[in-house]
């Protein structure tokens, strides 16, 4: 039997270097919106003939609109974010950037989004995370009401929750800053569906420890714990995997548009299988038997 529970120090560890570098990329480089979530001007054009990524950046510099990371959308497409401009003037630099680069240029997407539709966005967006949140820790409460603080029960399952969410926002904060990634409204899209994933996966493995715990496998909650673990770590692997190789398929050969949407759902399967096998469960045995001293390898041995 595979010993998870006993390495939970190890993987408290792991969790918390991605999280620490993840709060170190946010506060450091922030994260890159896209014009859902800040004011600003989206176009999409098309190059004929086509061009160089660099040069595009290179020519709307020069134009003074700012160093900017244009985001190739396939078939020679690319994608700029830039500040707020009307149509008129987006087709004027259109035409600049097609002199400048001696190519013909096409506007085939525009948008525009002035500041406070931006903001009243990225507040929606933070309100419908949290609300999710909290549904989910009262509906584990109530489903796991006749445990013994069954309050406790909720509330691993919600920082294993936080815990991925914090990671796949720290992986974006970095694709920002090394690719010029920006979020949009289909990543909050797509960070409540990896909740819904990874809260799915932890209620299999709670309710076999509720079944173990009622058949009273062991009198050591740990063991029961483990055992519930690998009971159902067959199944949680078998269904990440086929979930992961079709997300896979449509991250290979699926449309620009929906690219890092796509990317959210797979980190969200790797992340969130990880996090409801070796992290709710073990905040669970932590809790349950007050080992907050073990959480990290240097204190268990320090204590």
């Amino acid at each position: 039997m595979i010993d998870f529970v006993g390495k939970k120090q190890w993987f408290f560890l792991i969790s918390g270097i991605l999280i620490i570098a993840g709060i170190i990329s946010l506060a450091v480089f922030g994260l890159k919106l896209d014009t859902d979530f800040a004011s600003g001007t989206s176009m999409t054009l098309q190059f004929s003939p086509p061009v160089k990524q660099s040069a595009l950046a290179q020519a709307i510099d020069e134009l003074g609109y700012g160093k900017i990371t244009p985001q190739p959308e396939g078939e020679g497409n690319f994608r700029i974010l830039i500040r707020q401009i009307t149509s008129k003037e987006a087709n004027e630099l259109a035409e600049q950037i097609g002199a400048e680069l001696d190519s013909q240029v096409e506007i085939i997407r525009y948008a525009s989004v002035p500041p406070q539709v931006g903001a009243e966005t990225a507040r929606n967006a933070l309100i419908a995370v949290i609300i999710a949140a909290v549904a989910m820790l009262f509906y584990i409460v109530w489903a796991f009401r006749r445990m013994p603080s069954p309050f406790r029960w909720g509330t691993c399952a919600i920082i294993a929750l936080v815990h991925d969410v914090f990671i796949i926002v720290g992986i974006f904060s970095v694709l920002g800053w090394v690719a010029g990634v920006a979020i949009d409204a289909l990543f909050i899209t797509g960070l409540l569906a990896v909740v819904g994933y990874s809260i799915n996966n932890t209620v299999v493995i709670f309710d076999r420890v509720r079944e173990n715990v009622l058949r009273h496998i062991s009198s050591d909650f740990a063991m029961t714990v483990n055992s519930s673990i690998v009971e159902t770590l067959g199944r949680s692997l078998n269904t990440s995997l086929t979930t992961f190789f079709v997300i896979l398929a449509l991250f290979l050969f699926g449309g620009a548009t929906i690219h890092y949407f796509v990317l959210v759902l797979l980190l969200g399967v790797i992340i969130g299988t990880y996090s409801s096998i070796c992290i709710s469960s073990q905040l669970l045995v932590a809790w349950e038997k007050r080992e907050w001293r073990t959480l990290l390898p240097w204190a268990k041995r320090a204590a």
